[in-house]
């Protein structure tokens, strides 16, 4: 007998094949068989006219603040998605010194909409590094899968203080190395891997741009020798693509060795 049966759902496997009507049978949390009329189950669930799908893995989200205190992360979970990545677009919520939180909120509030006062009253910020702060994850269940990736906006103000903060203040070569050591260890403790913005669209709730908006390839090309020696982790890039810039985000992704999806 089969710890739980799917009844009669309309199967969409994800590899292309034509949908079909049929069961699935779980044991131990895992699907042991696909097919016609699977037999008897201490649990059968009916679903007849609904879709049974494989679970949905969303790599663009930014639960940064939620994943802290909301196990169900809706509205995601609610449908189908079993993996949700943040991080994204360079913002987020580590590193982070004592008393540094309100500019990373001002940021998030500003390039994802997201309520300055729901991130002020909901996160915690009981870390600082971002081996910290995927502890901090790793503490809570929850019903889905998550992935972090290091944001450089969060990095750069770590590391640089509120002249971060100025996408035209340049960081000194020891600047660079602080950050390329940091990125290192966070990717080196779980981080999916680095994320940048260079558009002009994202711009915090004071109107300031994001601070990683006109990073030379210097400081890009320093992270991405970081994530060379870390040996793991994607690029991802949030970028307007003037003159130039597929160029010099292609010189950082050849030196980091990684992907690099825009």
């Amino acid at each position: 007998m089969h710890d739980l049966v799917i009844r009669g759902g309309t199967i969409v496997d994800g590899t292309g094949a034509p949908k079909r009507t049929g069961d699935i049978a779980v044991e131990g949390g895992i699907i042991t068989a696909v097919g016609g009329k699977l037999g008897p189950a201490k649990r059968v669930i009916d679903a007849d006219g609904a879709l049974v799908t494989p679970g949905f893995v969303d790599i663009h989200t930014h639960y940064d603040g939620q994943a802290t205190w909301d196990p169900e992360l809706a509205p995601s979970s609610l449908h189908g998605v079993t993996t949700a990545v943040f991080g994204n677009c360079g913002v987020g919520f580590a590193p982070v010194r004592p008393g540094a939180a309100p500019y990373l909120i001002n940021l998030m509030e500003g390039v994802e909409d997201i309520p300055g006062t729901v991130l002020s009253e909901g996160v915690k910020f009981n870390w600082e590094s971002f081996p910290q702060y995927l502890d901090a994850l790793a503490a809570m269940p929850r019903v889905m899968d998550i992935g972090a990736q290091v944001p450089h906006a969060a990095l750069r103000f770590y590391v640089m203080g509120d002249r971060g903060a100025d996408h035209t203040e340049l960081p000194s070569e020891d600047e660079i190395a602080r950050m390329g050591l940091l990125l290192e260890e966070a990717l080196k403790a779980g981080a999916l891997g680095f994320t940048t913005s260079r558009t002009v669209k994202h711009k915090a709730k004071d109107g300031r741009p994001t601070p990683s908006l006109t990073a030379r390839q210097a400081e890009l090309n320093g992270l991405a020798a970081a994530m060379r020696r870390a040996g793991t982790g994607v690029l991802e890039v949030n970028s307007d693509f003037g003159p130039g810039e597929f160029e010099a985000m292609r010189e950082a992704a050849e030196i980091a060795g990684a992907p690099s999806p825009a």
